[in-house]
C-alpha cells in the first residue's frame, strides 16, 4: 500500500515541497531586498507591530528587524495552513476517497489488514513533512540565515502539517464523505486560525488555543523555544491513536457518524441538472466565499498603511509599481490579483467535480436515462462559472469594506469591489482550460492545478526575474488591467473572455465524442 500510494503520488507531492519551499525561499529574497538599511527595516517593524489587521493576517511580529524573523512572520500563519490542507488531501486521498468509490473493499478483500491503508497514509504524511522541513530549512541555510532559526521555520511548518494530519485521521473515520471529513478539518482549520489571530492581536492567551499559534511560539529566528514542539507532535501522536481506535470500530465505506436521512421526496431544484450540481457543490462554495471575504477585510484593513509597511526600495516598484496611481492603490492592485488566483482554486475544484463524478461511476446511471452530456456538463460548469463571480467578488468587497473604514471614505469600497471583479475573466480561462483537459483526457485534468501553480510563480517571480513578455503573457492574468490602480480597460477583459469561450465549447465538444468512463 506504501509503496502503490507513493507511485499515485510521485507528481503532486514533490511539486508540493518544491513550491512551498519556493515561496518561502522567495520571501525571505524579497524581505532583504525591500528594505536596504537597518533603520528601514526598524520602522518596518514598528508598522507590523502597531497595525492590529497585519498582526491578525500573519502572525506576531517577534523578530522582523531581520530577514528571517520578517520570514518567519509572513509564512508562520499561511505557511501553516498550507502545510494542513495538504496533509488533509494527502489523508483523505488515500482512505476516504478509497473507501467512498468503493475500491478499498475490493483490496481488502484479499489478505490486506483493516489498519494498512491508513498506516500508509499516515507514513506517507509524515515522511512528505519531513522533507518539507528539511528542504525549507536547508533553502534557508543556503541563503546564510542562521541556521538555528533555518531548522525551527522548517521544524514549525512540518509539525503544524503533522498534528492536522492526525486531525484529518480523526475525521475521515467520522464522516463517511471525502468532502464532509474535509469540511471537519476546514472548521478546525479555521477555529485554529481565528484563535490564532485574536490570541495575537489581543494578550496572547488565545493562541495557545491553536496549533498554529503554538507552532509560532517556537519563534524562529527570535530565541528559539523547542518546547512547544512538544505539543504538536502529542497532539499528533494522540489523535492518530484515537484515528485507529475509531477505525477498529465502524465497517469499511461507513462513518462513526451516520449521515442523516434526507426529506423523502427531491425538492424542485433536485431533480434539476443545475440544481443537482449546485447541491453537490454548495458547501465548497460558501467555504470559499466566507474564506475569500475574511481575507479581501485582511487585505484591505492593512492598504493605508501600504508604504510605512512596503517602503518605496526598487524592489517595491518591480512588485508594486507595474500599473499608475498611488503605492496603496497598487497594494489592492496586487493584492486583490493574488486573492483571484487563490479563488482559482475553487472554480478549478468546481469544474473538475466533472472528473470526479466520471471517475466515480456516477455519471453514466444519470446519462443513461434523457439527461444529454451536454446539459450534465453545463450544469457544473454553469457553478464553476457563476460561482467564480462570487467568490472572486467577495474578495474584492471585503477588501473594500475594510479599506473605506479605515480610509473614512465609502468611494473606496466600490473601487475594490470593482477591481475583484475585473479579475474574473482570468479565472474563467483556468476553468476553460481545466474543461479542455477533462473533455481531451481525463486522466490529465489534473494539469490544470499544475497550470495555475504556474501562474503564481510568474506572477510572484517574474517581476523579480524580469522574465520576457512572451513568458509573462503565458498567463492569463497577466493580461488584466490591475485596478483599482490602472485605469478601467474592456478589451482585455472581452478578450479574456472569449478565450474562456472558446476552451469551454472545445471541451464540451471533445467530451462528446469521448467515451465515458
Amino acid at each position: 500500500m506504501l509503496r502503490f500510494d507513493l507511485r499515485r503520488d510521485r507528481i503532486m507531492i514533490p511539486l508540493y515541497i518544491a513550491i512551498f519551499v519556493m515561496i518561502v525561499a522567495s520571501t525571505a529574497s524579497q524581505s532583504e531586498s525591500l528594505y536596504a538599511t537597518q533603520a528601514e527595516r526598524n520602522d518596518y517593524a514598528a508598522t507590523v507591530a502597531g497595525n492590529p489587521g497585519m498582526v491578525a493576517l500573519v502572525g506576531p511580529a517577534y523578530a522582523v528587524t531581520n530577514v528571517g524573523g520578517d520570514t518567519a512572520c509572513q509564512m508562520g500563519g499561511l505557511g501553516a495552513v498550507a502545510a494542513a490542507l495538504m496533509s488533509m488531501v494527502l489523508i483523505g486521498r488515500h482512505t476516504r476517497t478509497e473507501e467512498q468509490s468503493g475500491r478499498s473493499e475490493l483490496v481488502r478483500a484479499g489478505v490486506l489488514g483493516r489498519y494498512a491503508p491508513t498506516v500508509a497514509a499516515l507514513v506517507i504524511v509524515v515522511a512528505t513533512n519531513l522533507v518539507l522541513a528539511g528542504a525549507i530549512a536547508a533553502s534557508l541555510i543556503a541563503m546564510d540565515l542562521a541556521t538555528a532559526g533555518s531548522i525551527a521555520l522548517g521544524v514549525q511548518l512540518g509539525a503544524v502539517g503533522l498534528a492536522f494530519g492526525g486531525v484529518a485521521a480523526v475525521a475521515v473515520q467520522v464522516n463517511q464523505t471525502t468532502s464532509g471529513a474535509y469540511g471537519l478539518v476546514g472548521a478546525v482549520l479555521g477555529a485554529s486560525y481565528l484563535l490564532r489571530a485574536v490570541g495575537d492581536v489581543g494578550d496572547g492567551t488565545l493562541s495557545w488555543l491553536s496549533p498554529i499559534g503554538w507552532g509560532q511560539s517556537l519563534r524562529p529566528f527570535a530565541g528559539e523555544r523547542w518546547w512547544p514542539l512538544a505539543l504538536l507532535l502529542g497532539t499528533a501522536v494522540v489523535l492518530v491513536a484515537a484515528a485507529l481506535a475509531l477505525l477498529a470500530r465502524r465497517d469499511d465505506g461507513a462513518g462513526i457518524v451516520a449521515p442523516k436521512p434526507g426529506p423523502p421526496s427531491a425538492g424542485p431544484w433536485l431533480v434539476r441538472p443545475f440544481g443537482l450540481a449546485l447541491r453537490l457543490q454548495r458547501n465548497a462554495l460558501v467555504g470559499w466565499t466566507l474564506a475569500l471575504f475574511l481575507s479581501g477585510v485582511a487585505t484591505g484593513s492593512i492598504a493605508q498603511d501600504a508604504r510605512s509597511v512596503l517602503g518605496d526600495s526598487a524592489t517595491v516598484q518591480d512588485l508594486y509599481g507595474q500599473a499608475g496611481g498611488s503605492l496603496v492603490d497598487n497594494y489592492l492592485a496586487v493584492s486583490l490579483l493574488s486573492l483571484a488566483q487563490i479563488g482559482t482554486a475553487f472554480a478549478i475544484q468546481s469544474a473538475l467535480r466533472l472528473r470526479g463524478e466520471e471517475g466515480a461511476g456516477r455519471v453514466e446511471s444519470l446519462l443513461a436515462g434523457a439527461l444529454s452530456r451536454w446539459r450534465w456538463a453545463a450544469s457544473h460548469l454553469a457553478v464553476a462559472l457563476a460561482g467564480t463571480v462570487i467568490v472572486v467578488g467577495a474578495g474584492g468587497l471585503g477588501a473594500g469594506i475594510a479599506d473605506a473604514l479605515v480610509a473614512g471614505d465609502v468611494g473606496r469600497l466600490g473601487h475594490s469591489f470593482g477591481a475583484g471583479l475585473s479579475m474574473v475573466p482570468a479565472v474563467w480561462v483556468m476553468v476553460g482550460l481545466a474543461m479542455l483537459l477533462f473533455g481531451l483526457v481525463p486522466r490529465a485534468a489534473l494539469a490544470a492545478w499544475g497550470a495555475l501553480g504556474a501562474c503564481f510563480m510568474l506572477a510572484y517571480l517574474g517581476p523579480l526575474l524580469s522574465l520576457p513578455d512572451a513568458v509573462m503573457d503565458l498567463s492569463p492574468y497577466t493580461h488584466l488591467p490591475l485596478l483599482p490602480a490602472d485605469d478601467f480597460a474592456l478589451g482585455p477583459l472581452v478578450a479574456l473572455t472569449a478565450v474562456a469561450g472558446a476552451l469551454l465549447a472545445a471541451g464540451m465538444v471533445a467530451f462528446r465524442r469521448r467515451d465515458v468512463g
